[in-house]
């Protein structure tokens, strides 16, 4: 006599995620210790190629950047104003794109006397947001073993 068994397991669960958002930085405008890839990139780079990495990063043109050393001989020559406009619209624009809250001024004024360790802050916030989530999830399925008594015995036994 074959003996038939069936075992079910829990019903499907789907997967809670917790997501935690903030409207501030994820660093310090001077955390540039928190990211030591990013802060030996620059070191190692010059400022202008950092920057244009940066930007294609963010998904802007990679030569962007370079239109603020345009700007910077401009100013030496003829118009001394001191806002590079490039690194001022890229922080608005990464501000604006990840819900940081803020404003043009603090934008403004990191980006003129901070500039370096602006483009930073913005690299590692670029890098914080495009890191990918992993889910490992689980599915059960009912699970049917089948016993048959008789052809496991009959199977395992020589024939009498």
């Amino acid at each position: 006599m074959a003996t038939n068994v069936v075992i079910n397991n829990q019903p499907r669960q789907s997967p809670t995620v917790i997501s935690v958002q903030s409207n501030q930085w994820s660093t310090g405008i001077c955390d540039c210790f928190d990211d030591l890839e990013i802060c030996m990139s620059f070191y190692i780079w010059c400022l202008p190629c950092f920057a244009c990495k940066t930007a294609s990063d963010f998904g802007e043109c990679f030569c962007l950047p370079l239109l603020d050393m345009v700007f910077l001989a401009f100013q030496m020559l003829l118009c001394p104003t001191c806002i590079p406009p490039v690194s001022m619209s890229m922080r608005v624009a990464v501000r604006h794109h990840y819900k940081i809250q803020g404003d043009m001024c603090g934008d403004c004024v990191y980006t003129t006397f901070c500039n370096i360790c602006s483009w930073c802050q913005m690299a590692r916030e670029i890098k914080r947001h495009k890191q990918s989530m992993t889910f490992i999830t689980t599915h059960f399925r009912n699970l049917a073993v089948i016993l048959k008594n008789k052809e496991l015995s009959s199977e395992s036994s020589p024939a009498q």
